[in-house]
């Protein structure tokens, strides 16, 4: 290359008199001096020399090449023509090479300044991206053959969650209730399987396993089980291995008795009514062991269990063992991962939550979520005007909070006892009727989002503008409710064609789900394909998570199918926000980003189902590796546990000494209530020899490509997978996984 520069630019060197005049000396000697030069000098001579190039000595103007001489310039003259053109083209040179030569020095300045360190790290990152990448599509090249197997994570790891470490919080300097907030790090990522406890045994069936569920499959003590706490915490009994919830008992403070206290103190004869007054969902917070939520689900109600992480003796954890909708959430710090106005009824029975703290933004906060009309529901000695809990320090915070409310626009229905509700305005005037400098403002445009992903809580009244502030009492009943009209529709920018063909699809695609999957889950001896599932409490699935719910179709066809199962609906924080239609519609979710950890336990739903997360993933690459979703999708996941003749005998040996169902004994033949505790394999006709205890499944449906890498990951997780194509002239394929069960030697 630079002998072709060389040739192509000596023509135009020629023609300078200086340079021709130098003798093999001189040239020797310049050729030595420009060895000896800076840098700096070479330019300054380089153009000196381009200088001389353009402009001649007057001397020397008469001449040029081969030594003819020249008039002075006319215009018509060919010669003359000839110098301009020269001129011209010398002049071109070097404004070219000017700009080639200081663009290429502040080129140079500007890397070694203030450039360098971004590009070597913007080097660095795609290096290791793409060190990754290699590695991933090397093991994918292998086959599943050749893929690595995880190891198993530690016996501590058994009830661990991710981004939730309250003495490392401590530690850092969190404190009042922050050390209870959720922070999501680089040191959350596990590589590893999560193995069940030693004694782990698969949960009962519902209902049965709604008031009864073994020990050895949640963290808890003896003393934390019989110590007192919330009221719902009082509503259980320890005996042998089990824990017995006695949510229908006649206590004086039974669930049921509370219950119907709740809807008197509303107006209504009994909580049974609670439907027709416009309250579908509920978010419990402080939950207990959700025995509140237990009650409420047989009227129609679904309760949101919330409460913080605790490692041991949890109140999450617990209920989700109990087949009961929960997750970990804190109004320590920051807002909760839903949109404003989103449940119809908040309940707090002594819940921990010290609303008056933090000059009470930990109320406006639940005024955020509860919709128009909702009512809030709080048991406390602090509201007691009587006993040993009327002091001083509870009358100055029971003042507060009573303040506070009124300036929230709720009006209190009633007080008894310690049990006092309120219901929000349904009228956004009442705002601008109170006092000047009364009570919190109202959030500007800005401030009041409906994406609150772990924002910082806002003391200020939200969603009073949104198009979505409307009454409980104007909205439709459940289950119409879940049916939205065109007008409802439009709220949230969504074609009723659209939700319409979107319901279709997924009551057809649960059809063949059932056919695909019958006889493994919804009964209690196998079952031909097409037969109609048997009544509870011959249900083996019962906590179902979807991790890209858009709409909620998957929940709704579920329900119209007559499922008994519950579904936590999430929707992703790289795909458009549909959660408040979700739960407008009467379902319950949470916003999630699924590159982190999901604030739940270990081992607490039954199925996972994600249609077109892995596109959704795909498209925003990089972010997380695929193997590290399926990791997490692993520890959520309950196992599958094979039955055996040991097994079998072994159980019913057991049942005919002691088993609790509720507060009762289980009488008769230990044969046939062996259907209540166990899922086993059974040999049955040459169409299906055996088959396994439905827990762990998960169904992938998406792009065939994207299922067949996801095919080949899946084996590190030593998961049993099959491929099944949807239809013949269709992309799409479904991945069907279960998750094996493995016990710690």
């Amino acid at each position: 290359m630079g002998f072709t520069v060389w040739r192509m630019s000596r023509p135009l060197q020629r023609g300078h008199s200086s340079w021709n005049s130098l003798s093999k000396e001189d040239v020797k000697d310049k050729e030595d001096d420009d060895r000896t030069r800076s840098p700096r000098d070479h330019t300054s001579l380089f153009l000196r020399y381009l200088t001389s190039l353009f402009f001649l000595d007057n001397s020397n103007s008469s001449k040029v090449d081969n030594g003819f001489g020249s008039d002075t310039f006319t215009m018509g003259g060919s010669k003359n023509r000839q110098n301009i053109i020269m001129v011209f083209l010398r002049f071109s040179l070097v404004l070219i090479v000017l700009v080639a030569v200081f663009g290429s020095l502040w080129w140079a300045i500007s890397i070694s300044t203030t450039s360098r360190g971004v590009i070597f790290k913007g080097y660095r990152r795609l290096q290791e991206h793409l060190v990754s990448d290699l590695i991933d599509i090397g093991e994918i090249s292998l086959g599943p053959s050749r893929l690595k197997e995880l190891e198993f994570c530690s016996e501590e790891s058994e009830n661990y969650v991710p981004c939730f470490n309250v003495s490392e919080n401590l530690v850092s300097g969190y404190s009042d209730g922050g050390e209870f907030g959720r922070f999501c790090g680089v040191q959350f990522k596990q590589n590893c399987l999560v193995l069940p406890p030693l004694n782990y045994r698969i949960p009962l069936r519902w209902p049965t396993g709604r008031d009864v569920i073994w020990v050895a499959n949640v963290k808890i003590t003896a003393q934390e089980v019989l110590s007192s706490g919330s009221l719902t915490k009082r509503m259980m009994m320890l005996e042998e291995d089990q824990i017995s919830f006695c949510s229908d008992s006649l206590m004086f403070d039974g669930v049921e008795d509370y219950s119907h206290q709740i809807a008197e103190m509303i107006g209504l004869r009994n909580e049974s009514y609670l439907i027709q007054a416009g309250v579908r969902t509920v978010l419990d917070i402080g939950c207990g062991y959700g025995s509140f939520g237990a009650h409420l689900f047989s009227k129609q109600l679904i309760t949101m269990c919330v409460a913080n992480y605790e490692a041991s003796g949890s109140q999450v954890q617990l209920t989700l063992e109990r087949g009961l909708p929960a997750m970990i959430g804190s109004f320590a710090s920051k807002q909760l991962p839903y949109p404003s106005l989103s449940f119809d009824m908040l309940h707090c029975a002594r819940c921990g939550v010290d609303w008056d703290e933090k000059d009470g933004i930990l109320l406006v906060e639940a005024d955020r979520v509860l919709r128009p009309g909702g009512y809030f529901v709080w048991t406390s000695p602090i509201t007691s005007s009587q006993g040993s809990h009327h002091s001083k320090e509870n009358q100055r915070k029971w003042t507060f909070v009573r303040s506070l409310a009124e300036n929230l626009c709720w009006e209190m229905l009633s007080q008894q006892d310690e049990t006092v509700v309120w219901k929000k305005t349904s009228k956004r005037d009442c705002y601008a009727s109170r006092k000047p400098g009364s009570g919190p403002s109202i959030c500007s445009k800005g401030h009041d989002v409906e994406t609150p992903y772990y924002l910082p809580l806002q003391p200020c009244i939200g969603a009073t503008l949104s198009q979505r502030w409307i009454p409980i009492e104007m909205r439709t009943t459940w289950p119409s409710r879940a049916k939205l009209t065109s007008t409802e529709l439009d709220i949230y920018g969504v074609h009723s064609d659209d939700f319409i063909e979107d319901g279709l699809n997924w009551n057809l695609a649960i059809s063949n789900y059932w056919s695909l999957l019958s006889p493994l889950i919804f009964s209690d001896h196998p079952k031909r394909p097409g037969d109609e599932d048997p009544t509870p409490p011959f249900n083996m699935l019962r906590n179902v998570l979807d991790m890209n719910a858009r709409y909620g179709g998957f929940n709704s066809a579920l329900l119209e199918a007559e499922k008994t199962v519950w579904v936590m609906n999430v929707v992703p924080k790289t795909t458009s926000n549909h959660l408040p239609l979700i739960l407008d519609r009467g379902f319950i979710g949470v916003l999630h980003d699924w590159c982190e950890p999901f604030p739940s336990y270990p081992r607490t739903y039954d199925m996972v189902h994600a249609e077109g997360l892995l596109s959704l993933h795909s498209n925003h690459l990089h972010r997380c590796p695929m193997l590290d979703l399926f990791i997490e999708i692993d520890r959520l996941l309950r196992p599958e546990v094979p039955f055996s003749t040991i097994a079998a005998s072994f159980v019913i040996q057991y049942l005919d000494n002691l088993t609790l169902v509720g507060c009762h004994r289980l009488h008769g033949n230990p044969k046939y209530h062996l259907g209540l505790f166990l899922q086993p394999s059974i040999a049955v006709s040459n169409e299906l020899t055996s088959w396994n205890e439905m827990q762990g499944w998960v169904l992938f449906r998406d792009k065939a490509s994207l299922i067949g890498t996801a095919r080949t990951l899946v084996t590190s997780l030593r998961w049993e997978a099959r491929v099944v194509e949807i239809e013949s002239n269709s992309d799409e394929r479904l991945l069907v996984c279960q998750k094996p069960f493995f016990k710690r030697d």
